[in-house]
């Protein structure tokens, strides 16, 4: 007996793993730079140049940067360094071979920079490092049969398949000019590049990105006295990365993170340095789903012969819920009285951190926090800028209306806005709202039939049973059950007891005729 399939596809962890790596450095001051007397912001970034898989272990080798912006020991003067430390890490990822595709993430956890004295400084951090390695798997579910006389019992099935699986690079390229009231550009001090309210969608043959670009830039500007500059720009944004195979319809499970940014100076048209080019390159990890109906066979049966399904329990997907929150945040912090009177909020910037989720009734907790850094003026000339971090805890309930405890759920979290502003000269008022974008899917398990074994009917069985009798229903009865067990059709017990809808209830009485010829 042949059996007609569809197919499906579904993504499986084939092996996951989780690494940490600890930095503990010290760094000299670079002879051409001033000695350091005060710090005032850092940051870092990861940059990852090779990965090599080979036999149950991956080989990561790139580098952290770690980023100094301070105030110049005796000139006062605001500088900024730049330390490189390599990165060498070998994770354990049980059953991978060398032709399999890892996803890797990372994420700085902790960084910190202490002065030992005005030439040196040591650097603490904690990278951690998350490995990924998915396999595809094709399953072939029985919905037809080739032989007309066999009696078939389907169950209708809404299930998800994968139908697409890729990574894109997405890169945007922003040119800002200088406002006509700011000198140009002598040199680039510090900047910070990020990406807030990232919306990827799908369409036809491509996933849309759109969102908002903020740069921040502390320049010397080349007027008399090479004055100390800076500017905050947004500058909204939007781009395609191409997805063949991929519409509008589609269920995505899609994240994007910055694997690299820069802030260049460029001449414009009249050739002075008032040009800026941000480059920023995303990285967007795709997994499109089809949901479709499929009518699946889970049992045969014919009175002329005997027919043994042959298969095994497989685990089938589908979408319970698709939801989109926002978690709005607001609190002030007190500055310290000894720093002086705050004059003028320079830049913000943040990133979330999911510390704990967990499943609750009709829906999922999510608990992390917002990390600040705000950088300001005082009303000091000597050492103007200062720099605060500072951290929003948040708990947010996002709705998932039927989770369950066994429920698998996908969910990713973006700074969409951050505000900062000055609620007198020693407070700041901070408000921001966090974008959590939740994906639910209901896993079940079902036997599927891959082929069915025919045989001779045991003529012995056969003839142990009546001709005729009569059958009362019980709950648990279905008309397809009592046909096979009595070895008739449905259709014949539809004409005996003149069954219209072909509907039955518990205890009703119903005369079976053996359709079996002995």
């Amino acid at each position: 007996m042949e059996l007609k399939k569809e197919d499906i596809q579904m993504l499986k962890v084939k092996s996951h793993a989780v690494s940490q790596v600890t930095f503990d450095e010290d760094y000299n001051v670079p002879d051409v730079k001033p000695d350091i007397g005060r710090m005032i912001q850092n940051k870092g970034e990861v940059t990852i140049d090779e990965v090599r898989l080979n036999d149950g272990h991956a080989f990561l080798k790139g580098q952290l940067t770690v980023d100094l912006l301070y105030v110049g020991e005796e000139e006062g003067r605001i500088c900024s360094l730049s330390a490189r430390l390599p990165v060498e890490e070998t994770m354990n990822l049980e059953g991978i071979a060398g032709g399999d595709k890892m996803c890797l993430k990372w994420e700085i956890e902790d960084l910190s920079l202490h002065l030992i004295h005005s030439r040196k400084i040591n650097i603490k951090a904690v990278v951690t490092f998350s490995a990924a390695v998915d396999e595809l798997t094709g399953i072939r579910l029985p919905v037809a049969v080739d032989d007309e006389t066999v009696s078939v019992k389907k169950k209708n099935m809404r299930l998800m398949s994968l139908a697409v699986h890729k990574k894109d690079i997405l890169r945007k390229k922003e040119e800002i000019t200088l406002a006509s009231n700011k000198p140009n550009v002598a040199e680039i001090i510090w900047y910070t590049a990020e990406v807030r309210g990232l919306d990827l969608r799908p369409e036809e043959d491509k996933v849309r990105a759109k969102g908002e670009l903020f740069v921040f830039v502390l320049y010397v500007g080349d007027d008399e006295g090479n004055t100390l500059q800076w500017l905050e720009y947004s500058v909204p944004f939007s781009g395609e990365a191409d997805c063949e195979g991929c519409t509008s319809d589609m269920i995505p499970n899609m994240e994007a993170s910055v694997v690299s940014h820069s802030v260049d100076v460029k001449p414009d048209a009249d050739g002075e340095e008032r040009q800026l080019l941000a480059d920023v390159v995303l990285e967007i990890d795709m997994k499109l789903y089809r949901e479709e109906e499929h009518e699946v066979i889970l049992d045969v049966y014919t009175p002329a012969k005997q027919c043994i399904p042959e298969g095994k329990s497989q685990i089938l997907e589908k979408l319970l819920v698709r939801n989109f929150s926002k978690c709005r945040l607001a609190d002030r912090i007190e500055m310290k009285e000894t720093q002086g009177k705050i004059l003028q909020i320079c830049h913000s910037q943040g990133r979330v951190k999911i510390d704990k989720t967990k499943i609750v009734e009709d829906g999922v907790q999510v608990d992390g926090i917002v990390y600040l850094k705000i950088l300001y003026i005082l009303g000091n000339d000597d050492m103007p800028f200062y720099s605060v971090d500072t951290m929003l805890p948040f708990s947010h309930v996002t709705e998932a209306r039927g989770i369950q405890e066994d429920s698998t759920y996908y969910l990713h979290a973006d700074l969409e806005q951050l505000f900062t502003s000055m609620s007198d000269s020693s407070e700041i008022e901070i408000k921001a709202t966090v974008s959590l974008n939740l994906l639910v899917v209901t896993r079940q398990e079902e036997r599927i039939i891959e082929k069915v074994e025919e045989q001779p009917l045991d003529m012995e069985k056969v003839r142990q049973l009546p001709g005729i009798t009569v059958y009362v229903v019980k709950p648990e009865d279905t008309l397809w059950d009592i046909a096979k067990k009595f070895y008739t059709t449905t259709e014949e017990i539809c004409t005996m007891n003149q069954l219209e809808n072909k509907e039955i209830s518990s205890g009703q009485p119903l005369l079976l005729v053996k359709k079996v010829e002995e």
